[in-house]
């Protein structure tokens, strides 16, 4: 609605402007017209003598003083008009100022001084570049500059041009009286126009200065807004940092620790019956612990697990809970129930570490000895169940292992459930396939 407004008082002050300059245009040939008319009649009415002797100068023919002020006057409205461009270089335009007030010079000689309202066509030219305070001097000056040069040729050419007076003198008194109003009723009416196209531009200007100051405004405070959310997003980044650090170190550190806890139990237990067997226990305990280092500065780096860099992810997790289950002396098996294809990057990771929190608990929290891990696919979903035959639990609180193994599926549109049965069953589900799909196509369209 504002621009809707600003454009029509834009409109209406180039309307008004174009008004003024017709008006200007009419005016110039009804006075050369007035003048050449009257000095043709003169010379028809054999009264020539008696009037030249009145003038201090030998006026131009008719036709070259109607020529000349004609052409005076359109070189002034196209030297306007190129000075009024928005795209000029500044000293261009004021090259083109200073032709404007030579060819309004030009035309108030052609008129014999008779009109001088031309000169508030090249103020308005000069009001409409006017940009603020900086520029009110220059303005100030131009403007008593016109003026000056305006009286200046009143007196430097006033016996040296046919006055308006001599030709209104070969009429009657009465009719002599009415021209001379006419003439002051041109001058008044034009006046009168600029001065209604200046209240125009100068509100105008005062609204657009009005609506930049706004939109200062409005831009410091979408500044300040700005900054208040980056700082947030910062704040949340960071956090989002720090949580995801925390999943890693706990799916990868944790899982190492409790396979390097469980190995080193049963390292104690056959030190003294069986050194042979707590030596080799050691040694996988050992390529535990530097695979839980490897895994944790790759965490660390915003890396995927080791394994799934090298390895196919069905290999990865077989390789994985082999090396926890000996490790760890827990018994954990795989069965698959059918492998889903052409997963990304992110839904393998997540499932790897699923599966990697899920036995580490069993064996941690659980104290089981032994893990069936199933993984397989339905109509628009994978999932993972993990059932042990450990402790259970009745009343489960969510501690950081499955909040964190939540929030994994939570970026996926995935669900957790678990529950104690004959020990605990925790069960993964991932959307896949074309509900995954229809759920991306809603998110979309949201």
């Amino acid at each position: 609605m504002a621009d809707a407004a600003e454009r029509k008082e834009r409109r209406r002050i180039a309307w008004l402007y174009q008004l003024l300059v017709i008006y200007n245009g009419v005016v110039v040939l009804l006075m050369v017209g007035f003048m050449s008319l009257t000095q043709q009649k003169i010379i028809d009415t054999m009264a020539a003598r008696s009037f030249l002797m009145a003038l201090p100068i030998v006026p131009l023919p008719a036709e070259e003083g109607l020529a000349l002020a004609a052409g005076s006057f359109i070189l002034l409205v196209l030297l306007g008009s190129l000075y009024r461009r928005d795209r000029q270089a500044v000293r261009r335009r004021y090259l083109f100022f200073a032709a404007e007030i030579g060819a309004c010079v030009l035309l108030m000689r052609s008129l014999n001084l008779a009109y001088d309202g031309v000169v508030l066509l090249v103020v308005a030219d000069l009001m409409h570049r006017y940009q603020g305070e900086k520029q009110g001097w220059l303005l100030i000056g131009a403007m008593c500059g016109l003026y000056f040069i305006a009286n200046y040729n009143v007196l430097v050419f006033q016996g040296h041009v046919a006055p308006f007076d001599a030709y209104a003198a070969y009429y009657k008194p009465s009719v002599q009286a009415l021209l001379l109003a006419v003439k002051n009723g041109f001058v008044s009416v034009n006046i009168i126009l600029f001065v209604l196209y200046l209240v125009l531009l100068v509100q105008n200007k005062h609204k657009e200065k009005e609506r930049i100051a706004s939109l200062n405004r409005q831009l410091g405070e979408a500044n300040e807004r700005l900054r208040v959310y980056a700082i947030e997003a910062e704040r949340m980044a960071e956090t989002r940092e720090r949580n995801r650090l925390a999943r890693e170190i706990h799916d990868t550190l944790g899982h190492a620790l409790t396979g390097i806890a469980a190995g080193l139990d049963a390292c104690i237990v056959l030190v003294d019956a069986a050194p042979e067997s707590a030596k080799t226990q050691l040694a996988k305990v050992r390529e535990a612990a530097r695979r839980g280092i490897v895994d944790v500065r790759r965490s660390v780096e915003k890396l995927r697990p080791d394994d799934l860099e090298k390895l196919p992810m069905r290999h990865a997790l077989a390789k994985m809970v082999a090396e926890f289950s000996e490790s760890s002396g827990m018994k954990t098996r795989i069965v698959a129930m059918g492998w889903p294809d052409h997963l990304r990057e992110d839904e393998e990771e997540v499932i790897y570490r699923v599966v990697q929190e899920g036995i580490t608990n069993a064996n941690q929290h659980g104290l089981a000895t032994e893990a069936v891990i199933t993984i397989g696919t339905e109509p628009g979903r994978i999932f993972i169940i993990i059932a042990d035959n450990g402790h259970g639990c009745e009343d489960v609180e969510p501690g950081f292992g499955l909040r964190h193994m939540r929030e994994r599926l939570d970026l996926l549109h995935g669900r957790l459930r678990y529950w104690t049965d004959k020990g605990f069953t925790l069960e993964a589900t991932i959307p896949h396939g074309q509900v995954k799909e229809s759920m991306t196509m809603g998110a979309e369209k949201r």
